[in-house]
C-alpha cells in the first residue's frame, strides 16, 4: 500500500556549453490485467512501456520489447486501470473543522490536498467554485510539465445570489459572485470567461428554504455567456423543477443528483435533447448524517490513512457527533441518499451520460476515500463496476475535453492506479492500492 564581462566593442563570448539534461529513464511495466477504462473486457497478461510520462507502447506482456536500461517492472497477479477523474471536488477549501477557502487556500494546502487525492488514486479534480485566483498559476504550471500530484482543473468563483447560498455565514461568504440582474450576471461570467475556467460552476439551492435560491432569469445568462466563451456549465441542483428549468437552458451537468423526488419522463427527454449530463455525488449524501455515527470509519484503515489524528479525534468526540445530530434536516438525510440513488437508476437506464465526482474538501467530506464511496453506492444504485469504472475514468476525461486521460492507450497520459485485487468483480477492490502514477510519476 501507499502511505503519499565584455568589453562593448568586443562581440560578447559565446555561453559555456552546458551538459545536456539526461532523458528520462522509461518506464516498463509487464504480467498485469489491464483494465483500459473504455468497458471492454479486462485483457491478462498484459505489458505498458511509459516515455516522457506518456504511454509509448501498450499490449500483450508478449510482445514486450523494453528499451535499453529500462528495468522492466513484474507486476503479475496486480490489475492496472486509469487513474481517476474527479467532476466535482474542493481543494483547500477547509482544515477539516473549520471552512473557510480564502484562508486555506494557500499553494501549500493546494497541493497537500492534490497529493492526498493522488495517493488514493484519483489523479484529476476539478475544484467546483471555491478556487482563489491562484489556481490559474498552479494550474498553468502542471500543464507545462509532468506533475506528480492529481492534476487540477478549476471552476474558479462559482454564481449563486445575495443572500443565497454558499455564501451564508458558516459557508463561503463573498467567494462565489453574486449576480442581482441578467445583465450583471454576463458581466460577472464574461469576467469570469477571461480566466479561461475549465468549467463554470452555478449554485442553484434554497437550502430547504433557508436561503434565496438562483433563479433560472440569471442561470440562462451565465450558461449563454458560458458557452459563447465554450466552457460548460455544471450547476447544483437539488429540486427537479429546478433541473428542468435548467436542462431547458442547455446546462452542461447538474453537480447533484435531483434528490427531492423521482426524476420524470420530461426531465430525461430534456437532458436527452441537450446532452445534460449527472455528476452523482451520492457521497455527498452519506456524509450529511454518517460520520455521527463513526466508529466503523474510525475502525476503517483506508479511511484513517487520509485523516489528521486531530480530525479522528473531533470524529470521535460526542460534542461533534451531537452537534451533527442537532441538524434540524438530519432525519431527512438518510430519504434523500435514498433518492439520489434511485433517479441514478433511471438515468442509466436512459442512456444518459454519467460523470463521477464526490463533492469533497467540504467539512466532513474526506478526499480520497469519499471517491471510492462513491463508486462504492453507484453499484449500490444499480450499475454495474465497469459502468462506474468509465464513468469515473473516460466519461469524466470526456467532459473535461482531455482526450489524453481517462482511458490507458498509446501517446496518452500515463496516469494510472496498481491494484491487488479486480475492481470489476468487486468495486472495493478499488481500495487495493498498490501504486499510482501520475504522467509516469510514481506517487509517494
Amino acid at each position: 500500500m501507499i502511505q503519499l564581462g565584455c568589453r562593448a566593442s568586443e562581440p560578447p563570448a559565446p555561453p559555456a556549453a552546458q551538459p545536456a539534461a539526461a532523458a528520462p529513464t522509461p518506464l516498463a511495466l509487464s504480467g498485469f490485467t489491464l483494465i483500459d477504462g473504455q468497458g471492454g473486457p479486462p485483457a491478462a497478461n498484459s505489458a505498458m512501456i511509459v516515455t516522457d510520462g506518456r504511454i509509448s507502447w501498450i499490449g500483450p506482456a508478449a510482445e514486450l520489447k523494453a528499451p535499453a536500461g529500462a528495468p522492466v517492472q513484474s507486476l503479475s497477479g496486480k490489475f492496472v486501470m486509469p487513474g481517476l477523474v474527479s467532476l466535482h471536488s474542493h481543494v483547500a477549501e477547509s482544515d477539516g473543522e473549520v471552512q473557510d477557502p480564502v484562508k486555506f487556500f494557500t499553494r501549500e494546502e493546494v497541493e497537500n490536498d492534490l497529493r492526498l487525492f493522488a495517493r488514493y488514486g484519483i489523479t484529476s479534480v476539478a475544484s467546483l467554485g471555491t478556487d482563489q485566483p491562484l489556481v490559474y498559476t498552479m494550474r498553468d504550471e502542471q500543464r507545462q510539465g509532468r506533475p506528480a500530484i492529481a492534476r487540477i482543473f478549476t471552476a474558479g468563483r462559482g454564481f449563486t445570489v445575495k443572500d443565497g447560498f454558499p455564501t451564508n455565514q458558516g459557508n463561503v461568504p463573498g467567494v462565489p459572485y453574486e449576480p442581482t440582474q441578467p445583465s450583471e450576471a454576463t458581466a460577472n461570467m464574461t469576467e469570469l470567461a477571461a480566466r479561461r475556467p475549465d468549467v463554470v460552476k452555478i449554485w442553484v439551492d434554497d437550502r430547504f428554504g433557508d436561503f434565496k435560491k438562483t433563479p433560472i432569469a440569471i442561470s440562462r445568462p451565465i450558461i449563454e455567456t458560458a458557452h459563447a466563451n465554450k466552457i460548460k456549465v455544471i450547476a447544483h441542483v437539488f429540486y427537479l423543477s429546478d433541473a428542468k428549468e435548467l436542462a431547458a437552458a442547455g446546462l452542461d451537468a447538474f453537480g447533484h443528483s435531483v434528490r427531492d423526488k423521482a426524476v420524470d419522463a420530461e426531465l430525461l427527454g430534456l437532458m436527452k435533447q441537450h446532452g445534460t449530463w449527472t455528476i452523482p455525488t451520492l457521497f455527498r449524501e452519506a456524509a450529511t448524517f454518517a460520520f455521527a455515527d463513526p466508529d466503523r470509519f474510525l475502525k476503517d484503515e483506508f479511511f484513517t490513512r487520509g485523516v489528521s489524528p486531530r480530525m479522528q479525534q473531533v470524529l470521535a468526540s460526542p460534542q461533534y457527533q451531537k452537534a451533527l445530530r442537532s441538524d434540524k434536516y438530519f432525519p431527512n438525510y438518510p430519504q434523500y441518499l435514498k433518492t439520489a440513488k434511485e433517479n441514478l437508476k433511471r438515468i442509466s437506464d436512459a442512456g444518459l451520460k454519467i460523470g463521477f465526482g464526490s463533492d469533497t474538501g467540504v467539512l466532513t467530506r474526506f478526499e480520497g476515500f469519499g471517491e471510492h464511496w462513491e463508486m462504492e453506492m453507484m453499484v449500490e444504485a444499480g450499475m454495474t463496476p465497469a459502468q462506474v469504472i468509465a464513468a469515473a475514468t473516460k466519461n469524466s476525461a470526456e467532459f473535461l475535453e482531455q482526450p489524453d486521460l481517462g482511458t490507458l492507450e498509446r501517446g496518452k497520459w500515463a496516469d494510472l492506479i496498481v491494484l491487488g485485487a479486480n475492481p470489476l468483480e468487486n468495486i472495493r477492490n478499488t481500495r487495493t492500492i498498490e501504486s499510482v502514477y501520475v504522467a509516469g510519476n510514481r506517487v509517494q
